[in-house]
């Protein structure tokens, strides 16, 4: 009989459904063990970068099922966000019936691919039963004042017309979904105060010794944990005070101007007190500034533009009066808002300072060498070195003047020491429809009111075009805005933002402990007993937006009561890309390969092979049709291994034969090989997670399965022995192939539910081995010997040999080191 794969895989996916077979439930003896692969946003179709995510995570759960675990392994959408609105506009439908269309028809791809899921706990984003929890535990960070409205200049996407997160605009300024450029506007936001857990996020990372290090290095460079001063600079001839914020104190004294951000509070005050023509001057700046992008403003590289305000600011420690600026690469969301200027010694301040024709004045000289001429500089002196011109600091070495000065400004009241962070509050208002509704009501006479949590969920009108002109039609519908306050009763507006999709993915794998609850977004003894999840699989580009929200949540969640873990995943497991043709996958490329056509061809079973055995899974995988065909080759030499067989498998004995029974060496071989086999495969996929190299041994089992002839019954019984391990290993890649073949060779018990092989340790023992002879270190003689021999025998036998006798004749033998299975190694002199 052939290899029909689509009968086959439609079989026993229908037949894994029908029985229930990775449904799951809390509790029992079975350890548990949640896997988890990052949920799709319901595009309408998978990629090859879905493929490879999710049959790397459902090796994982399929073979710890085998190894004994209670598994959870669900699946969802992340089904809110802007592609469903413009796929509104493009197409004229509405952004719920084309999310919802697409999730059946993802539900269906996935449920092809062979996916172990537990279906019943799938989840929505964007249905109700899933966001009413959404705004629930929005309320609950409201009350405990994590989340908060406020005014401040964001980033503004004009192509898509709404704000980003800091975390969204990447590459120099760039919207990163659809890559225009980055603005900065006014507007009153929500935010999440995700900057009081800053430190921890910090500290928290060396607790997770299961994640990828270059992930954990993009979380600590985002939060950007800084150690400093905090000190001001009196406005000279007012009360007025400048406060700034430096990491180098110990260039106080080269301090030769102060810049403030266009933005800054006190530009207001200085307009206030100016001439006319000053402050005609200062207003016309301010504007250039202010319609300036942020990211051009901080560019490294970028034109400098400052102002003279014509005021001046006294330095703390001398009394020196230095120059106020408004700088253009001083920006008002980043630190104070003001810098105390220090050229000799930034980069940016020496290219500002020398641009406007301002004081230089080194006071860090290189360790080896004399005090920079300030005339004669051509770039900052930025490194570590020795004070000078620092008053009773000079001489210093920079890693003890720091601290040393840092203390000096305390003591005289001029300062405080500070840390800071680069991490700035979660902006968590979109102004976007499709999206969840945030749950605040405004009123004229109570302010500020939280919907009542029993009136949750506000659902989102689902009546509403969507179109190019109203990019938010909530805005527009007066229905939706005009509600009475829940508090007084009187006449109110509804928010009309809706929140960032990414609070939807923030707590998603804890409804997964609980989606049957409507008493609550999840039940405390689910979580406690699910989470954290063991394994978490997804791709590199979420090390800080999601993952960074994500830990957040849980932190938050902890502290409100909710959770006992502080962090969400204890393993992280990054994927590589999928590449064709040198580039990623990409419809602009051309490149793309649809992974229904690919099983369509080859079946599920070649399209999970391949995508597991082309690369180690943190690796790009380069996409090979040869190498895909080459997977399909191998399961059809699999299949007709057992399918010539049957006769001979179906009628020998279940019994494994124990290697003391086996004498000849053909058989002991073979033994030996099955065994290795269990080990190894075992360790790359449970210790190494390398699954490519696990399926090489494979494929080398199923080459010594071929080569071996069975004669009698003792044969049979051997060749059925391989061939159950060769099936119970490949599973987890192949399980559709796997569960037929089991089927075929006479077992009633479906394969995934089978137990993982156990190596047989007296097995794997060898019978000889290659023994190596060395003079004076030097390779000379390869020996093949008996396992086993004793360091005596060993150095008899060796030295015994003629062709050794013969390399030491007449040499003057000083030592003989004996390693037992291993070398002679015999010391001459002569």
């Amino acid at each position: 009989m052939a290899y029909d794969f689509a009968r086959i895989e439609e079989k026993w996916q229908r037949f894994w459904e029908e029985e229930g077979v990775f449904q799951v439930e809390s509790g029992g003896d079975r350890p548990k063990f949640y896997c988890l692969e990052m949920f799709p946003y319901p595009s309408g179709a998978l990629h090859m970068g879905h493929l490879r995510n999710y049959s790397i995570g459902d090796l994982v759960a399929r073979f710890l099922w085998m190894k004994g675990f209670n598994v959870l392994h669900p699946m969802g959408f992340d089904a809110f966000g802007l592609p469903a609105e413009n796929a509104a506009i493009k197409y004229g439908v509405h952004p719920n019936d084309w999310t919802l269309r697409n999730i059946d028809q993802m539900t269906n791809q996935l449920k092809h691919m062979g996916c172990s899921y537990d279906w019943r706990r799938l989840v929505a984003t964007c249905k109700p039963d899933y966001y009413r929890w959404t705004q629930w535990l929005f309320l609950q960070l409201y009350k405990a004042g994590l989340a908060y409205r406020r005014q401040a200049p964001v980033n503004w996407c004009d192509s898509c017309g709404t704000v980003l997160a800091n975390e969204q605009v990447i590459d120099g300024g760039h919207c990163w979904r659809c890559a225009t450029a980055v603005k900065k506007k006014n507007l009153t936001q929500w935010f999440l105060k995700i900057t009081d857990y800053a430190q921890e996020l910090l500290d928290s990372l060396d607790d997770l010794p299961g994640w990828p290090e270059r992930v954990r290095i993009m979380q600590r460079n985002w939060i950007g944990r800084s150690e400093g001063v905090r000190l001001s600079f009196d406005l000279d001839g007012t009360e007025e005070k400048i406060e700034t914020f430096t990491t180098r104190i110990d260039t106080i004294f080269g301090v030769t101007f102060v810049a403030l951000a266009a933005e800054h509070p006190l530009v207001e005050k200085l307009l206030e007190l100016a001439s006319p023509d000053q402050a005609r001057a200062i207003g016309d700046f301010v504007d250039v500034v202010r319609h300036q992008d942020a990211i051009e403003r901080t560019a490294v590289g970028g034109e400098k533009e400052g102002l003279f305000t014509g005021f001046f600011a006294v330095s703390p420690v001398d009394g020196r009066k230095v120059p106020i600026y408004i700088a253009n690469y001083i920006l008002m969301d980043y630190g104070t808002g003001a810098i105390m200027g220090v050229p000799a010694h930034d980069e940016r301040d020496f290219e500002f300072a020398r641009k406007y024709d301002i004081e230089i004045i080194p006071v860090i000289r290189p360790a080896d060498g004399p005090v920079p001429e300030a005339k004669t500089m051509d770039v900052a002196f930025s490194e570590d070195g020795i004070q000078c011109n620092s008053g009773e600091f000079d001489g210093l070495p920079t890693a003890e003047a720091l601290p040393r000065m840092a203390r000096w400004f305390e003591e005289r009241g001029w300062g405080k020491r500070e840390v800071n962070f680069r991490l700035r509050d979660w902006l968590l208002s979109r102004q976007r429809y499709w999206g969840a509704p945030i749950p605040i009501v405004y009123c004229d006479d109570c302010g500020m009111v939280p919907v009542p949590e029993e009136e949750l969920p506000l659902e989102l009108p689902l009546d509403l075009k969507v179109d190019e002109e109203t990019r938010n039609p909530l805005t527009k519908s007066d229905s939706w805005r005009k509600t009475t306050c829940p508090r007084c009763g009187k006449p109110a507006l509804r928010e009309t933002d809706t929140m960032d999709t990414f609070i939807c993915s923030s707590w998603y794998f804890l409804r997964f402990a609980s989606p049957f609850t409507d008493e609550a977004p999840f039940l405390k003894e689910d979580s406690d007993y699910w989470m954290a999840v063991d394994q978490y699989i997804g791709g590199i580009e979420h090390a800080v937006l999601h993952l960074m929200y994500a830990r957040f949540f849980t932190k938050a969640l902890a502290d409100l009561g909710f959770l006992t873990v502080r962090e969400p995943f204890t393993n992280l497991l990054t994927q590589g890309m999928v590449i064709k043709d040198g580039a990623k996958m990409s419809k602009s490329l051309g490149n793309v390969v649809d992974p229904k056509e690919i099983i369509e061809k080859y079946g599920a079973d070649t399209a999970r092979l391949f995508i597991l055995f082309a690369s180690p899974p943190e690796k790009d995988l380069d996409w090979s049709e040869q190498g895909v065909e080459g997977s399909h080759r191998f399961l059809r030499r699999v299949w007709r291994l057992v399918e010539e067989n049957l006769d001979g498998l179906t009628g020998t004995a279940l019994e494994p034969v124990p290697m003391e029974s086996l004498e000849k060496k053909e058989r002991r071989d073979l033994k030996r090989k099955i065994h290795e086999t269990i080990q190894s495969v075992t360790h790359d996929i449970e210790v190494e997670r390398q699954f490519n190299t696990a399926l090489a041994r494979l494929m080398e089992l199923a080459n010594a399965l071929s080569a071996f002839s069975c004669a009698d019954d003792l044969d049979w019984r051997l060749f059925r022995e391989g061939v159950e391990v060769l099936l119970l290993c490949l599973s987890p890649f192949t399980p559709h192939l796997c569960e037929e073949l089991w089927q075929k060779v006479g077992h009633s018990q479906c394969l995934a539910r089978a137990a993982w092989p156990e190596v047989d340790p007296s097995a794997l023992v060898v019978d000889r081995v290659t023994v190596v002879f060395q003079e004076n270190g030097k390779l000379r003689e390869r020996f093949d010997l008996p396992a086993g021999l004793s360091r005596e025998e060993l150095q008899e036998r060796v030295l015994a040999d003629e062709k050794v006798r013969a390399r030491l004749e007449g040499k003057n033998v000083v030592k003989v080191i004996a390693v037992p299975d291993k070398l002679v190694n015999v010391v001459v002199k002569g």
